[in-house]
C-alpha cells in the first residue's frame, strides 16, 4: 500500500467529499480550509473571503489502487475549472479551483495534465485551477464532514450533489468503489 495525500479545491467541499468518496483507493475525504493566512479558520471567517482560505478536500489515497492522474481526471470532470473564484451559485475565492500538491511529483503531474486540457481544447475557456503547494489545512466543523450522507434529500443536495455523482458512475464506472 502507498498511501499519498492532495488536496483539491472545487467549490463546495461537500461537493468534492461526495464524489471523491464513491472511489476505490480512497482511504479517506476530509472537508476543511486550505491556503489562507489565518490559523484555524471557521466557516464563517472564511465565507468572508478575507482569510485567503479555499474550501478543499484532503484526499489521503492508495497509489496502488488509483493513481494520481484519475483522480485529476475527475477533479477536472466534476468542477467547472474555467470559472474563476466560483462554483455555480456559490461565488468568492474560497469557491476557487485549486490543486494543493503535496510532493513535487504532483505539481509537475497537475501542471502537465492542465497543459493537455489546455492542447486538446476540452474546455470553452481558459483553465484558471491553481497549482500551489500545500502549507496548511485545518479540518472543517463537523456538521461538514459526511454532509451529503446524512443530508441527501436537503436541496442543495438534491440540485449539486447528484447530478455529479450521476456524471461520476456514468463516466468513471470503473473508479467507482463496489
Amino acid at each position: 500500500m502507498k498511501n499519498e495525500v492532495v488536496m483539491f479545491g472545487s467549490g463546495c467541499f461537500w461537493c468534492s467529499e461526495a464524489v471523491f468518496k464513491q472511489l476505490k483507493g480512497i482511504q479517506s475525504v476530509t472537508p476543511g480550509y486550505a491556503g489562507g493566512t489565518v490559523a484555524n479558520p471557521s466557516y464563517e471567517q472564511v465565507c468572508t473571503g478575507e482569510t485567503g482560505h479555499a474550501e478543499v478536500v484532503k484526499i489521503e489515497y492508495d497509489e496502488d489502487v488509483i493513481k494520481f492522474e484519475d483522480l485529476l481526471t475527475v477533479f477536472f470532470a466534476t468542477h467547472d475549472p474555467t470559472a474563476l473564484n466560483r462554483q455555480g451559485h456559490d461565488i468568492g475565492e474560497q469557491y476557487r479551483s485549486v490543486i494543493f500538491y503535496t510532493d513535487e511529483s504532483q505539481r509537475q503531474e497537475a501542471e502537465r495534465f492542465i497543459t493537455k486540457l489546455e492542447n486538446d481544447k476540452l474546455f470553452d475557456g481558459k483553465i484558471v485551477t491553481a497549482v500551489e503547494f500545500l502549507t496548511n489545512f485545518y479540518e472543517a466543523e463537523d456538521y461538514h464532514k459526511d454532509y451529503y450522507s446524512k443530508n441527501p434529500d436537503k436541496a442543495y443536495c438534491q440540485a449539486n450533489i447528484n447530478p455529479k455523482l450521476s456524471k461520476l458512475h456514468e463516466r468513471f464506472g470503473q473508479l467507482i468503489r463496489k
